[in-house]
Order: structure tokens, then sequence, then C-alpha cells
């Protein structure tokens, strides 16, 4: 791009920061080396990004959780550690919460305390795909959150991988047979609502992954990191419908990722839950022998996978999302209402988006137009995703490229808009003016 133009940021110091970075290709940059260099921009030019690349949580962590975690550390519970199962409070919790929200039963010995849903992913891709020694790895139905795919090639387990969004409905079915009939496929993973493009699959849609599931006898790994947040209906109200969508209503060959960083805004605790069906948790997989000391689908999660890891989670963050579980559970708390701020961030930040030249990529959801959330995608007339993130740098905002979530829209970009705050939006949109003034379609 023509550097003569002088932009909100000192463009000197941007290119050099990205020279000094490594990064020979925006289009392919992770989520934290691009957090890494707006940093250093910011750094030394002392002007704020409007940062949408990192999806850190832009809400208060609910007091509940933190007085219920002083508590706890100031018993003791530090110098102890905690079993790697979890601690029985937030196993019974977490049990009560799924029927509660999403209507389905597990017995508190199948949920699992994981360091927040990455770490559940790993130990779930650690033994499901491991299971079945003809079978090779996962499918994931993207786009979808990178560092999973990272997770699977540094575990040496292959993938396949492919937008949903031109196979939503009956020609979904079709879509995944393609893959399951190969033989090859041992779980299949996806987001719900999802990350990046805030779509959200229908129950006809998780109907057809469950009846295949149990078809092809695959694991299916469904994340829920933004449980709840599906904002155009309400499932906050624990035991009404309508609930949670998910596959557990078609399959008992499913693991859920539960969050607690956005839903509940308790990320820097780093705990999650992992709800294994209880069919799936006591069933036995003699393959799992080659790894592990039971043939057992649970215990070489837990004994196998999880302790190999990092033997349990911490102790006191156990009972804070406890105490939390326990007040939603109780209707107490109504942890949807405490993040629909992010909803009324998204509109209005698509809205000076798109009054600035910008295209909302994916922009409905199936026939059906798309909710306000966490995320949205976007582009701009004439650049590719790679030049896009690196065009907006020099403009003071920050995301990350389509091309590395598995989308098939190369030239579109994530926006997380959790870290925008409303006062903010007059910055934006002169941001976003001057780079519509700077680049006229």
């Amino acid at each position: 791009m023509d550097r003569k133009i002088v932009t909100p940021i000192d463009a000197e110091v941007v290119s050099r920061k990205i020279m000094a970075s490594g990064l020979n290709d925006m289009g392919q940059a992770s989520i934290r080396e691009i957090v890494r260099l707006a940093f250093d921009i910011e750094a030394e030019t002392g002007d704020s990004f409007i940062h949408m690349e990192m999806g850190v949580p832009g809400l208060p962590a609910p007091e509940i959780g933190i007085n219920a975690q002083i508590d706890a550390l100031k018993k003791g519970v530090a110098s102890k550690y905690a079993m790697i199962d979890g601690l029985p409070a937030l196993k019974n919790e977490t049990s009560r919460f799924v029927k509660l929200f999403l209507d389905i039963d597990v017995k508190p010995e199948s949920c699992l305390p994981t360091v927040g849903s990455m770490q559940g992913g790993f130990a779930t891709f650690l033994v499901a795909n491991r299971n079945n020694h003809l079978r090779k790895g996962t499918l994931f139905i993207d786009p979808g959150f990178p560092v999973q795919k990272m997770q699977c090639t540094v575990m040496g387990h292959e993938y396949e991988t492919f937008d949903v969004y031109n196979h939503r409905g009956p020609k979904l079915r079709e879509k995944l047979e393609s893959y399951l009939k190969t033989g090859q496929i041992s779980s299949i993973m996806y987001s719900n609502p999802n990350n990046p493009t805030w779509i959200c699959l229908t129950d006809e849609e998780l109907k057809i992954i469950g009846d295949l599931s149990k078809k092809y006898d695959v694991t299916i790994i469904e994340d829920l990191a933004y449980f709840g947040m599906d904002f155009r209906h309400d499932y906050s109200q624990p035991g009404k419908p309508p609930y949670q969508p998910t596959v557990a209503h078609y399959t008992d060959n499913y693991v859920l990722l539960l969050s607690t960083s956005k839903a509940f805004s308790y990320a820097g605790e780093r705990l999650g839950m992992l709800i294994v069906s209880d069919t799936l948790f006591n069933r036995r997989y003699p393959d799992l022998l080659r790894y592990y000391t039971s043939d057992k689908f649970g215990h070489a999660l837990i004994y196998g996978a999880l302790y190999t890891l990092t033997s349990g989670t911490s102790h006191s963050s156990q009972y804070a999302v406890a105490a939390m579980l326990k007040a939603v559970n109780d209707g107490v708390y109504n942890f949807v209402e405490g993040v629909k701020e992010y909803g009324v961030r998204a509109e209005i930040m698509k809205k000076t988006f798109t009054d600035n030249g910008f295209q909302i990529v994916y922009d409905k959801d199936a026939d059906h137009p798309l909710a306000d959330g966490f995320y949205f995608t976007f582009s701009y007339p004439g650049f590719t995703g790679g030049e896009l993130v690196e065009e907006l740098l020099y403009y003071g905002i920050s995301a990350i490229s389509l091309e590395i979530t598995g989308s098939e829209h190369s030239e579109g970009l994530r926006a997380c808009v959790s870290q925008f705050q409303l006062d903010k939006e007059p910055v934006l949109a002169e941001r976003l003016r001057r780079f519509h003034e700077d680049h006229p379609v």
C-alpha cells in the first residue's frame, strides 16, 4: 500500500514492527501473534488500538465466584492438590446445570474440570482419536477455532475440514457422509454458536450429526464455549424451554466442552468443564490399551490424558465455578443477562463497519439474519485477508484473518467485540472513515 498516506498510527513504526515480527504472511498469523504485534506498536507509539483479535472477556467476573474462591483460599485449599476428576460440589452442580439448561442427564462422575475448554479438547483428542487404530483423526465442521487444529497437529493426528456455510440444513448430511464413509474419521468437532462466524447449528442439523455419529460410530466433540449466547432465544431460565441446542439430544456418543471464560467472564482462572455422556464414559475400547492402563473411555480420559497433562486444575477456582453454577441452577443469578452487552456491541460495530464500505462475510444464519454476539466477520473490496489484517494495523485496528479458521472466504477477517467499549465508537468510526477515504472502492 502507498505509505505516503498519513495514517492514524505512525506508519514508520507499524512497518518496522511488522518487519521485526517475522510474520511474512499476515493471513497465516495466529491470534497471539497479532496480539503481540499490536501491543508492540501500542507500546512505542502510545496510541491505543481497537483490539478485535482475541476473545478476552470484556465484562467483570461475578462476585459470587470471586467471593467463593477467596473463601476457599482462606480455608487453605491452596496448599492441597485437587482430585483429578474434580471437586464433588462442582461435579454435582455441573450435572444439575446440564439437566436444567440442556435437558440432558449426565451423572456427576462424568463431569470433569479442565484447564479451560482448550485442555478439554486436547484431552478428548488424546482418547477419542486413539480408540480405533484403523482410524486417523478429527473432522472439523468449520470455520472454527484455529488452535484446535494445531492441537491435532502437535499430537500427530490427521484431520479433515470443510466450511459449513454452503452445507446447511439437509445438505449437511451428504457432506458429512462423504467424509465418514471413508472409515477414517474418529471424531467430529464444531462450536455452537460458531467461532468465528456466529452462525448457530439448528436442531435439524444437530440431529443429522447425532444420527451419523451412531451410524459410523464417531465421537462428537461439541464446543459450547458461548453457551446460551445466541440472544435471539432466551436460554437463561433453569428447567424451562427453550434449552441450549445440543447434539446430546440425538446421540450418546458425545463430549461437551463448557467454558467459564465467556458466559461467566471467569477466563483468568482457566477452568472449564468436560461433559462426557454416561454411555461413552463407561464404554470400553480395547485399542485404548495401546496408550492407557484401562480400555474404559472415562478412566483413560481422567487417569491417562488429564493426569499426564496437568494432574488436575486449580483447586480454588473449582469452588468459584461451583458457586456460580449453584447460583445459576437455583435461579439466583442469570448468566445470560450478564453477557447480553456483547450483542449490543456487535450491532453497533457491524453498522460502523458497513457504513464505511466494509462488508459482512458470513451475513446469514442459514435462512435467517445472523445474530449479534461475541464475533462477526468482515471484508473490504480489493483486499485479501492478509492484506487487510496488515493495512488495518496502520489505522489502529487489530483482527485475525479467516484463512486460519478453515473458512473458504480467505478475504475475510474475524472481529471479536469483547474488548470494545461503547465509548470508543467515535474512535472506531473515525479510523474506519479514514480507511475508507484512503482506500476508495
